[in-house]
């Protein structure tokens, strides 16, 4: 397994959502739409790595099914 190199950058996107929804609570009107870019890319961030992560696993497991297949 991969050590974790940047810890903190593990938590960069949470932490993006999490300021863009105090920066919504704290702002009126039309201005809160200033935070939802912010929002959007933490999302799409941790949607992103979901996604990656979820196709190299299943890569992984295709791999090791066709070398055990290989080795019967």
């Amino acid at each position: 397994m991969k050590r974790l190199r940047y810890p903190l950058l593990s938590l960069a996107a949470p932490l993006l959502i999490v300021l863009a929804m105090l920066g919504l609570m704290h702002r009126q009107g039309s201005d809160r739409l200033q935070s939802l870019p912010a929002v959007l890319v933490g999302a799409g961030l941790i949607v992103s790595g979901a996604v990656g992560r979820r196709r190299r696993r299943r890569k992984l497991l295709v791999a090791l099914r066709s070398t055990q297949t290989e080795e019967h």
